[in-house]
């Protein structure tokens, strides 16, 4: 009996002991990992794998998906009927098919959105909520809205909508310039659906200032968070938390080959989110800085060049060329300078000179910091007004126009030029517009040999063109113009 109790004894006292190594063996800490800080500093740092150091997401995930909403579009598209037309095919209209009778229904759409005001301010994606027609918004707690568009802005694909409510659960802006490699972050939106609404993925920031190309030509700003949370078709406008449940940036974007997540997501870094959503919700639009180079990244010139410009490392963007009359001509940098910062951080392609520039409003003061002859030098600049995007509306209802502003002409104005249609040019500003020969007054009729009405016929004209744009038109004087430009 006794030799019973021992052997239980031994037994318990070596299951303590076993337990009591693993315990020890997960307090036990690796060997020193070296850890290189943003300013260049070296620390070495060990890693313990005690279970309290495992990240925990619970609360940011509780509190953030309060604030994160499911948004359904309804879209008009406009397909044409394949059956064979009897008038067409026997009077010679058409090819007899019915081709040339458009024919349009409805189409849904989904995605995501993130409360950021308690008064029914919603941002998401410019993508979302593009052409729709009917926009209609699920909070997490399932009370439905309708949502009306304040503001898109195509170049960072960030829009905002708004609902008629008040008291709405909000999510905290973070500073996603503080994010670092391989922090934690938590994906929140409604992937695939309505049926997975509310969401949560977790994964680790695996990128900063990315940027995807996608050959369209259109200006964009691009310094996209890349991370590995899983993230699908109806995540984009979703919300990309940090661990203390601030939003860092809006889900965007997915790079597959089969339209299914692959391992790779994209976020809009929630300072350019700030800087968009600021301008839409106060002025309709965004006030958009410009510094006015054409630059390239150092790490892309030849060998050659990069030993002439006597450079310690890789980073940083050479002006390849300077705008006449810009904001960066007047600060002095001139064409061969190499940019490394602006006001203290560091630039390391295009994509961040993008990022930091869109921070800025037109009028704002920055310090540049650059290298010229193997020095580094620092000039203050001023930063200029972007032009308008083509299409882009203003308070006075004119439409921007590689420069210029457009506006429909009005009856009497039509009836005093003794024409049936046409668009009046505003104003002639900076850009293709101006440069071709165009003249304020001046009145479109016909671009690319069709005739024009409104600012939006001359936008879409355009856009169809493939390759230079044709205009002609009468002056205010009623003499005949024509120009032409290059898209």
């Amino acid at each position: 009996m006794k030799r019973g109790i021992l052997t239980v004894l031994l037994s318990v006292i070596a299951g303590g002991l076993t337990a009591y190594g693993v315990v020890k063996a997960n307090e036990k800490s690796l060997d020193p990992v070296r850890v290189v800080g943003e300013n260049g500093s070296v620390e070495y740092r060990t890693v313990n794998l005690a279970e309290s150091d495992y990240p925990d997401f619970t609360y940011a995930a509780e509190s953030a998906v309060q604030a994160v909403v499911y948004v359904e579009v309804t879209v008009q598209q406009t397909a044409r009927s394949r059956g064979i037309d009897p008038f067409e095919y026997f009077f010679g209209f058409g090819d007899g098919y019915g081709f040339g009778q458009p024919q349009s229904r409805e189409a849904k759409g989904s995605g995501s959105g993130v409360i950021i005001r308690p008064d029914g301010y919603i941002v998401t994606n410019n993508h979302v909520v593009s052409g729709a027609t009917k926009i209609s918004v699920t909070t997490n707690d399932n009370q439905k809205f309708d949502a009306t568009v304040v503001g898109t802005d195509p170049a960072t694909d960030v829009a905002i909508i708004k609902v008629d409510a008040q008291n709405l659960p909000t999510l905290p802006m973070g500073d996603s310039d503080q994010l670092r490699l391989g922090e934690w972050v938590l994906a929140i939106g409604s992937p695939l659906g309505e049926q997975l609404r509310s969401t949560i993925t977790a994964g680790i920031v695996s990128a900063k200032g990315r940027s995807m190309p996608d050959g369209s030509g259109e200006f964009k700003i691009e310094s996209f968070i890349q991370t590995d949370a899983a993230v699908n078709p109806g995540n984009s406008g979703g919300a990309l938390v940090n661990k203390k449940g601030e939003l860092v940036g809006i889900n965007t974007a997915i790079v597959s080959q089969t339209g299914s997540y692959s391992g790779y997501s994209f976020a809009v870094p929630v300072n350019i989110v700030k800087r968009v959503a600021g301008d839409l919700i106060d002025f309709g639009s965004v006030k958009r800085a410009m510094l006015g180079i054409t630059m390239q990244p150092v790490s892309t010139l030849e060998k050659k060049i990069q030993d002439e410009l006597k450079l310690n490392s890789m980073n940083g963007v050479y002006i390849v060329e300077v705008s006449k009359g810009s904001a960066a001509e007047e600060a002095g940098l001139r064409k061969g300078d190499v940019i490394v910062a602006i006001d203290g951080q560091k630039i390391t392609d295009g994509a961040s000179v993008q990022e930091k520039v869109n921070n800025y409003h037109p009028g704002d003061k920055a310090v540049i910091t650059y290298i010229r002859e193997g020095r580094e030098q620092q000039a203050e600049v001023t930063f200029h007004a972007a032009a308008s995007q083509n299409g882009e509306t203003d308070v006075d209802g004119s439409v921007a126009f590689y420069g210029a502003r457009l506006k429909e002409l009005t009856g009497e104005e039509k009836q005093a030029m003794g024409i049936r249609s046409g668009v009046k040019i505003v104003s002639v500003g900076q850009g293709k517009m101006a440069e071709a020969g165009a003249t304020s007054g001046s009145v479109i009729l016909y671009v690319n040999d069709e005739p024009v009405a409104k600012p939006e016929d001359v936008i879409a004209k355009a856009k169809k063109a493939q390759r230079g744009i044709y205009i002609e038109g009468v002056d205010a004087n009623g003499k005949t113009f024509y120009f032409g430009f290059g898209k």
